[in-house]
């Protein structure tokens, strides 16, 4: 494949979101802000965060919803962009919400007794107009504040932390018809899946779809149409495809060893946009199977049918479960 270069100078770039007029947005990591990206490269800054936004999704509503982690310490190499553990005082993360039009924003959940998370990480939009978020967990010292995942209503009513524990929790996507749920564990190198039985409940404890060998981690990832999960790796420097019934089946190698995160656009969602993390840069190439559509909208009759079932028997906010252990 042939890979462009799309724009330079990012800090840290991770979250990528291709918006309906062909902008993309991109998180900042170390800069602490949401940027926006225009096909010629062009980018300007949409808001100013703070802290270590991580990843992005657009809401039912428009906006756009950001995992905030809370903070990184800065990079300690001028040559490469690498985030390092937090200061111990640093405040655990948010869910925050910007209007792309004006900028200004807003927390829509911050870590409590009853949603106790440390590192938002990523998130996606389900077709019940709920999201799932990932919790990366935290170094404290000698310790680890081991992470999991979260399930939120996207107008800030509630929110439940559904899987816990996974060590390091980071990229999270749903299978096309909905009914599958996959997050990256980036320490152990794990990709999990969780069948769905409605919105926000997960319905056995997990299994894993594969794994990456010493030296290699797992972060952001997306879906394509076929059901193949396209992960970034870290430390392999590429992007990883999963099969949905198990295993690696292709890499994509990229230009830099913290590749981070894809997502698909275009007029036929076969253009990926990959954020390549330590050089700051944005990567685009052609890709051979289009990605899919990150929307709320039904996206198969099997999911249009779990979601009316579900919301037959109850409130949606009632559908917020209880939290389930991921056999470690």
């Amino acid at each position: 494949m042939t890979i462009d270069i799309l724009t330079t100078g990012l800090a840290f770039p991770e979250g990528p979101v291709v918006l309906a007029d062909g902008d993309l947005l991109v998180v900042e990591v170390l800069g602490g802000r949401l940027t926006r990206i225009a096909a010629d490269g062009t980018a300007r800054t949409v808001a100013e965060l703070g802290g270590g936004p991580n990843g992005a999704a657009i809401g039912p509503d428009g906006r756009c919803y950001v995992c905030n982690n809370g903070g990184f310490a800065p990079s300690a190499s001028p040559d490469l962009l690498i985030p390092r553990e937090a200061p111990f005082d640093t405040p655990p993360g948010s869910i925050q919400v910007v209007d792309l039009a004006s900028g200004a924003w807003e927390t829509l959940y911050a870590s409590s007794e009853a949603a106790p998370f440390w590192a938002p990480n990523d998130l996606v939009f389900d077709d019940a107009g709920g999201f799932w978020f990932s919790d990366h967990g935290r170094d404290r010292g000698r310790m680890r504040q081991k992470g999991g995942v979260y399930y939120a209503m996207a107008d800030g009513s509630a929110i439940r932390e559904v899987i816990f524990p996974i060590d390091s929790a980071n990229g999270v996507g749903l299978s096309p018809d909905g009914a599958t749920l996959y997050v990256a564990d980036t320490l152990s190198g794990q990709l999990w899946r969780f069948p769905l039985s409605a919105p926000g409940v997960v319905s056995d404890a997990g299994s894993i779809v594969g794994r990456v060998g010493p030296g290699q981690f797992l972060d952001s990832l997306a879906v394509e149409q076929s059901g193949r999960i396209c992960v970034a790796s870290p430390g392999h420097g590429a992007i990883l495809i999963f099969s949905p019934d198990g295993g690696i089946a292709d890499v994509v190698p990229m230009p830099d060893f913290l590749t981070t995160n894809i997502c698909f656009g275009g007029a036929d969602f076969r253009k990926a946009y990959v954020t390549l993390g330590s050089s700051g840069r944005l990567a685009t190439m052609d890709w051979p199977r289009p990605g899919l559509p990150l929307a709320c909208a039904v996206r198969s009759p099997a999911a249009a049918e779990m979601q009316r079932s579900s919301a037959a028997k109850s409130d949606p906010h009632d559908l917020l479960p209880t939290r389930t252990e991921a056999d470690r």
